[in-house]
């Protein structure tokens, strides 16, 4: 079934479209607003807070430029998409980083700063005390800065009355995922399968760590921003949307991410959602299963060769990172993965030969 109420009029059509709007348009609007928000984390009082605020933004910038692509499919609302993309993602890397590299393992304190990225979806929620569970607390307003932000700019997206209970949903799982993930080693995993118990009769097609990956992906939000800022955006339309996006596209993201990360997560002693599978054959396979389901789901949406283009970019992306080079399963695997997207190999060459140019 088609969507009746989003149009996608304003996507490009193709990928040199694209990638002429994004290094014209959206990587331009991203620096711009990645360097206003370094300035004011550059002021953090807390020594630690403006550590982890500045190293989010530096490690973890291509989150930023990622998410902003989305804004290339309605250039005429860029000025939103793109400083709330930008803000909601440096929210979600900030605080990352915080649960991540903090001495604290209370789920109280993990669940209180992620409630900010559930108040900068909610135009009308009153910041609160994110901090108040961690010693570390003065920030010089960083955090309620960027909800602010977050909020202002959705609320001038016209449909987003229609796309909000669906984003608050799927932030919502997000912070459930962070919570049960930095927790105690040894509870991790019981958090997460018995959080699973709670959602599977949903996703009958997935495994508990695939449902978990999709819980931790930006891009069904992003997507909403983007439905929600065309006019006219019905509630089942705006259902629809984020029943496309979650759980395939958002899973795929988020196990590519995983994927290349296996060594340093292993030397780390992080848990890693590809860890779950039982031999590379099986890891390859329920790759390609849900990048299939991703490809067969946006085939709904208007513009639908836009949201190819974003998956076929997403494998070129991670699998032609410089970390894959080091890790021979790894390399395996992009092999299989691209055997059959004669696609995904052009992104795949193209990002490769940007990377040589940045670090040459």
């Amino acid at each position: 079934m088609r969507l009746t109420t989003l149009s996608g009029h304003y996507a490009p059509k193709g990928p040199i479209g694209l990638m002429y709007r994004v290094y014209k348009y959206v990587l331009p609007g991203v620096e711009r607003e990645l360097k206003q928000l370094r300035q004011f984390a550059e002021r953090i009082p807390d020594s630690e807070l403006r550590q982890q605020a500045l190293g989010s933004m530096a490690e973890k910038k291509f989150h930023c430029q990622g998410g902003g692509v989305y804004a290339a499919a309605n250039l005429r609302q860029r000025h939103i998409l793109i400083p709330l993309i930008v803000a909601l993602q440096t929210i979600s890397d900030y605080l990352d980083n915080l649960c991540d590299r903090s001495t604290s393992q209370d789920p109280a304190d993990f669940r209180l700063l992620h409630q900010a990225m559930l108040d900068a979806v909610e135009p009308s929620a009153q910041p609160g005390d994110y901090y108040a569970h961690r010693r570390e607390r003065d920030d010089g307003g960083y955090l309620r800065h960027l909800v602010r932000i977050c909020q202002l700019q959705t609320a001038q997206l016209p449909s987003y009355e229609s796309v909000k209970p669906h984003v608050i949903e799927l932030v919502r799982l997000y912070s459930d995922l962070q919570v049960h993930k930095h927790i105690s080693k040894g509870q991790r995993e019981p958090a997460l399968l018995s959080w699973w118990e709670n959602h599977r009769s949903r996703y009958p097609e997935l495994k508990w760590n695939e449902f978990a990956a999709a819980a931790g992906s930006t891009l069904g939000m992003f997507m909403l921003f983007l439905a929600g800022s065309e006019k006219g955006l019905s509630q089942e339309d705006a259902a629809a949307v984020k029943h496309i996006y979650f759980p395939h596209v958002c899973c795929l993201h988020i196990l590519l991410d995983y994927l290349i990360d296996q060594a340093e997560d292993e030397a780390g002693g992080d848990l890693n959602f590809c860890d779950y599978y039982d031999g590379e054959d099986l890891l390859v396979e329920r790759f390609g299963f849900i990048a299939s389901r991703a490809r067969e789901d946006v085939e709904r949406l208007p513009a639908s060769r836009f949201h190819r283009l974003i998956i076929e970019g997403l494998l070129a992306l991670y699998l032609s990172d410089p970390k894959v080079r080091h890790q021979a399963e790894v390399k395996g695997v992009t092999r299989k993965l691209m055997k059959n997207s004669p696609l995904t190999r052009l992104f795949f060459l193209m990002h490769s030969i940007w990377i040589r140019r940045q670090q040459a």
